[in-house]
């Protein structure tokens, strides 16, 4: 199997897809980039000392708080981080990468919708 970032992305892209079109269209919108790690500030927004805990991160501002009148200067952004999500991976035996990758991406696309981490965790088990 690929573990390449084009393989990331078209696992990511997969997952948006079957979104619900309303959800869909939104998503659409946002980058999605795919980065070995993440950055030193990225970590420290998070108070976060190993990088391998950052699996993704939204960047942006979540539609419930989008306004016409405040624009952003940058689109939003869906980071997903390679090598923490390999490690991930091969901490939990038997479970699927393109699996684990989906939901990582679903998670930070719950961001751009205006979900907290706590309203994640309470519809998705995965995260507890």
């Amino acid at each position: 199997m690929s573990r390449d970032d084009a393989h990331f992305l078209r696992v990511a892209g997969e997952a948006i897809e079957a979104f619900p079109p309303p959800l869909r269209a939104a998503a659409r919108e946002v980058v999605v980039q795919v980065a070995e790690w993440p950055t030193p500030e990225m970590m420290a927004e998070f108070g976060m000392t190993d990088p391998r805990e950052l699996t993704g991160l939204y960047e942006g501002t979540p539609l419930p708080e989008k306004s016409a009148s405040f624009p952003s200067p940058y689109p939003d952004t869906v980071w997903l981080f390679r090598q923490p999500i390999l490690a991930e991976w091969r901490d939990r035996p038997g479970q699927d990468l393109d699996e684990l990758i989906a939901h990582v991406t679903v998670h930070e696309f719950a961001h751009h919708f205006g979900w907290s981490d706590y309203d994640i965790s309470e519809i998705d088990p995965w995260w507890e």
